[in-house]
C-alpha cells in the first residue's frame, strides 16, 4: 500500500507539472496556429483570443507537429499493468473510478482496492476538467465564426402535442442567435434554415462550427473530414468555411449549446400554440424583445447591443438568390391548413391539419407530399406573402361530404367540423376562387 501510495503522490505531482502547451488539443494547437500565420495575430493578442498563457502560446508555435500528451513512467503498481486500459477507457466513462474498478475486477484479474483506483483517476478527471475550462473561454472577434445546432422538443398545438426541431444558429462574437422551428432536422430543411439565418442577421460569419451529423460530413475511421458533397457545395456556394468539432467533443461549441438550454427554459415553458406558423410568429417575436435585448452571462452585456459592432464585420448577404436543392422539404400544416414555403402559403386538404407534409417544386409547380402520396399541386406564386387556396381542400368540402347520407367517414366529417375555427368571412369568400392569390 505505500509503494502505491508513493506512485500516486509522484503522479499528482507530475499533473501539476503539466504545461498548457502540453494540455493543448490538436484543434486548439490548429487554431494557435492558423491565427498566427494566416491573420498574422501575435502571441499576446493570440493568448488573449484563446484564453492562454503567452508561454504556452509560444511553445505551441515552436512545436512543427502537434504532440499528444504522453505521462511519463513511474513506479511500479498493482496497477501499472493496466495503465493503458485505465487511461483509454477512463474518458469513455466519464471519469467514474466505480466503473473502472468493476471493470479491473471481472475482466482483467485486477486484485487491488478501489481506493488505488480512484487515487489514479482523480488527477485524470482534474486534467479533463481544466481543459474543458480552456474550451469554455474560447472566444472569437467579431464575424469570424457562428455556432450552429438543432434542439427538440414535444410542443402542445390545438391539435395535439407534437416534435418540434429547431434549429439554432448563434453568433460567437455576440451570441445574437436565430431561431427557426422546423419539421425535421434533413438537409434540405438545415440549409433553408441557413438562408433565413442569412435573411435575419443581413449576412453570415467567415466560419461556421457544427457537430458531425451525416447532413454535414461522413466518418471515415482515419479522422478526417469527408465532407457532404451538397453541404460544401452550398458552404462554397455562399462562401462560408465548414468546420467540426472533435469526436465527442460537443462542448466546443458550447455558445449555441447555451442557446439551445436558453429556448427550452425560456421561451416553451408555459405557452401554448394554435400551429406552428403562431409558434413561429412567438418565437420571432421573444428573439426579439427577450433573448436578444438580456444582458449575456459571459459578455454582459445585450446581444442586440454587441451585433452592433458586429454587423459590418459579416459577409453581405447580397441579392445572391437561394441556393437551389430539388429535394423535398419538410413542412407542419396549420390550422388554416396551409403550409408556408419561401414566404407564400398554399392550402392541402383539410384533414392533414398538423401533420407532417413534404414540398417539392417541379418547373412551375409546387407539388406536396403527404406520405410519399400526392394531395396537392399548385401552381408557383409570385412574390411574397401570398396565399393560394383551392376550395375542395377547405372545410366545405368537408361539410358537403358529411351531409351526403352514404358517406362511410360521417363521425369523422363532423368531429372535424367541431375544430373548425371561427374566421372573417372574407376567408371564406376567396375559397370560392380557384385562382385566387391574395397578399
Amino acid at each position: 500500500m505505500l509503494e502505491e501510495t508513493v506512485k500516486v503522490t509522484t503522479m499528482s505531482a507530475e499533473i501539476e507539472r503539466i504545461s498548457e502547451a502540453e494540455m493543448v488539443g490538436k484543434e486548439r494547437w490548429e487554431e494557435i496556429r492558423r491565427l498566427r500565420f494566416e491573420r498574422q495575430f501575435g502571441l499576446s493578442q493570440i493568448a488573449r483570443e484563446l484564453g492562454l498563457d503567452r508561454k504556452t502560446v509560444r511553445r505551441c508555435l515552436r512545436q512543427s507537429t502537434w504532440r499528444p500528451y504522453q505521462r511519463a513512467a513511474v513506479g511500479e503498481t498493482l496497477l501499472t499493468t493496466h495503465e493503458e486500459f485505465l487511461l483509454r477507457r477512463a474518458p469513455e466513462v466519464q471519469y467514474s473510478a466505480r466503473i473502472l474498478y468493476q471493470e479491473l475486477r471481472r475482466d482483467r484479474h485486477y486484485a487491488g482496492s478501489y481506493e488505488t483506483v480512484k487515487r489514479f483517476v482523480a488527477p485524470l478527471r482534474e486534467l479533463q476538467a481544466q481543459a474543458e475550462l480552456t474550451q469554455t473561454r474560447f472566444e472569437t472577434p467579431p464575424g469570424q465564426q457562428s455556432q450552429i445546432d438543432w434542439g427538440q422538443s414535444l410542443v402542445p398545438f390545438r391539435s395535439g402535442s407534437r416534435s418540434v426541431h429547431f434549429f439554432i444558429l448563434t453568433l460567437g462574437y455576440s451570441r445574437r442567435g436565430f431561431y427557426d422551428a422546423t419539421a425535421d432536422e434533413r438537409l434540405a430543411q438545415l440549409l433553408e434554415s441557413h438562408e433565413r439565418a442569412f435573411d435575419h442577421f443581413g449576412g453570415h460569419t467567415k466560419e461556421h462550427l457544427y457537430d458531425r451529423p451525416r447532413t454535414i460530413c461522413y466518418p471515415d475511421g482515419g479522422g478526417r473530414v469527408v465532407w457532404n458533397p451538397t453541404f460544401k457545395a452550398f458552404a462554397d456556394y455562399w462562401g462560408f468555411e465548414p468546420r467540426v468539432c472533435r469526436p465527442y467533443r460537443a462542448r466546443t461549441k458550447g455558445k449555441v449549446e447555451s442557446g439551445v438550454k436558453y429556448l427550452k427554459r425560456n421561451f416553451l415553458p408555459g405557452r401554448s400554440f394554435i400551429d406552428i406558423v403562431d409558434l413561429s410568429e412567438q418565437l420571432t417575436e421573444w428573439n426579439l424583445t427577450i433573448a436578444d435585448q438580456r444582458i449575456h452571462g459571459t459578455t454582459h452585456e445585450a446581444p442586440a447591443s454587441r451585433f452592433e459592432r458586429e454587423r459590418d464585420t459579416l459577409v453581405p448577404r447580397s441579392a445572391q438568390p437561394a441556393f437551389a436543392l430539388a429535394a423535398r422539404r419538410s413542412r407542419i400544416v396549420a390550422s388554416d391548413y396551409l403550409v408556408s414555403v419561401d414566404t407564400n402559403r398554399y392550402s392541402v386538404p383539410f384533414h392533414l391539419i398538423g401533420q407532417t407534409v413534404e414540398v417539392q417544386r417541379s418547373g412551375e409547380t409546387l407539388q406536396i407530399y403527404h406520405r410519399d402520396r400526392l394531395v396537392a399541386q399548385h401552381p408557383i406564386v409570385e412574390g411574397h406573402h401570398q396565399l393560394k387556396i383551392l376550395p375542395e381542400h377547405g372545410p366545405g368540402a368537408i361539410a358537403r361530404k358529411a351531409r351526403a347520407p352514404s358517406t362511410p367517414t360521417h363521425a369523422a366529417h363532423a368531429a372535424l367540423l367541431e375544430e373548425v375555427e371561427i374566421r372573417d368571412l372574407a376567408l371564406y369568400d376567396l375559397i370560392t376562387d380557384t385562382t385566387a392569390v391574395m397578399p
